[in-house]
């Protein structure tokens, strides 16, 4: 039996702003910006919140199913460290809008940046124990960067955006390696959301905590797999990938440390296994537990898929809870995902100029966490609404009523 991912989308939002422009700005050193290997931000607008990223991500997968493989999905799962209420879960909302069957499990997951693979390995036990056999799962890992990180080298790299994915015993994307899962955890404060509009932690700690995390669940990983060898076992690699540069310094880590290789050699091997990863990353910004998928699709997209590639994946999340996994992509991989247009998508985003973006974040900060009652105001954002969202039929947020969030279409 085969499990897996069936399809996969991301939406990566409306808009961006020039990380490099926006660098200058701020002042920051730029040498030490250019670290970072990032290009742009997705930049979330009023209207945008983790639920309206969720179905705008998931609506073009459930649309393509016929009416039999729509009533199939008997759970869906939302991934998140951008909740919306302390009790209520997102994946309420989105089956509401996605027009899904009441015969469903519907719940939440939070742990930082590996929520989302929590999410898609526990719909794959799902599947994969036959409890109710052909059925399917959606999984949606969403997320929105708070605008609190002004004045600093997090600024440039944060962004907004969700990545959906229907899991199936009908693979066509990516065929999981069940039970091949290599699991490393432990307790560290290096990042975490104590107040609605505060990011905070130590980035040294967290830096340190992302390579222990890779090191760790790739040794259980290779627990469980004979002769399993980072270099050799895998044709391309994705990482949960806060900002390229991150993962760029993680593959030199692990390569030197596990195989005393030379500079130029691990240079060479990242170009070829990591570096398609990371195309729509750096145009995005780390997008919490969406991000490992983003690096999926960009995989995906970028390269020439044979049948039985073979792909390591290594998920991390603060806190901090880690997995290194693998699985196969196939030759339909490619062809059901470029359907998407995830590339064309990113490139048609608004871009804003630095006073469009500060105005922008002074916007959506009047929209916090337990906001009570709120009308949305269309014409404070005008211009990036005509160009990006009216008549589109996207799902935005509409207002506010007694804490009840109130959506529509645009």
């Amino acid at each position: 039996m085969k499990v897996g991912i069936e399809a996969i989308n991301v939406f990566c939002g409306h808009a961006y702003v020039d990380s490099a422009k926006l660098a200058e700005v701020r002042g920051l050193d730029m040498s030490r910006f250019a670290n970072l290997m990032m290009e742009k931000k997705s930049v979330g607008l009023p209207c945008d919140d983790a639920v309206t990223n969720a179905v705008n991500a998931a609506k073009p997968i459930i649309d393509s199913l016929s009416a039999v493989e729509k009533n199939k999905i008997e759970l869906v799962i939302t991934a998140t460290e951008s909740g919306l209420d302390f009790g209520k879960s997102l994946s309420t909302y989105v089956h509401k809008y996605l027009n899904l069957g009441r015969n469903c499990r519907l719940f939440e997951i939070k742990q930082a940046c590996y929520g989302g693979t929590a999410g898609l390995q526990m719909a794959v036990n799902f599947i994969m124990s036959k409890a109710s056999p052909g059925a399917k799962a959606l999984v949606i890992a969403t997320d929105c960067a708070r605008p609190a990180a002004k004045m600093t080298y997090v600024e440039p790299s944060q962004g907004i955006a969700a990545a959906a994915m229907l899991v199936s015993e009908l693979p066509d994307i990516l065929t999981l390696d069940f039970g091949v899962n290599g699991y490393y955890g432990y307790e560290v404060f290096d990042t975490c959301r104590p107040e609605p509009d505060i990011e905070t932690g130590n980035p040294d700690l967290s830096l340190l905590s992302y390579l222990d995390c890779l090191e760790g669940s790739f040794k259980n990983y290779c627990q469980r797999v004979a002769n399993a060898n980072f270099k050799d076992s895998f044709d391309y690699l994705a990482f949960h990938t806060p900002f390229a540069g991150m993962v760029k310094g993680a593959h030199r880590h692990i390569m030197r440390k596990l195989l005393q290789l030379s500079p130029n050699l691990i240079n060479e091997d990242f170009e070829k296994r990591v570096r398609p990863s990371l195309n729509y990353c750096t145009k995005v910004g780390n997008v919490y537990s969406a991000t490992v998928y983003l690096a999926l699709c960009s995989l995906i997209d970028s390269v020439k898929i044979a049948d039985e590639t073979k792909l390591g994946i290594f998920s991390y999340g603060s806190g901090c809870s880690s997995e290194f996994f693998s699985g196969k992509l196939n030759k339909l991989s490619q062809a059901k995902l470029q359907q998407l247009q995830i590339g064309k998508r990113l490139r048609e985003r608004h871009e804003l100029s630095m006073e469009d973006y500060d105005q922008l974040l002074e916007l959506c900060m009047q929209w916090p966490f337990g906001i009570r009652n709120k009308q949305m105001d269309i014409s404070e954002f005008a211009v990036v609404f005509n160009a990006q969202l009216a008549g589109q039929g996207h799902l935005m947020l509409s207002e506010i009523k007694e804490y009840e969030r109130i959506y529509k279409w645009s």
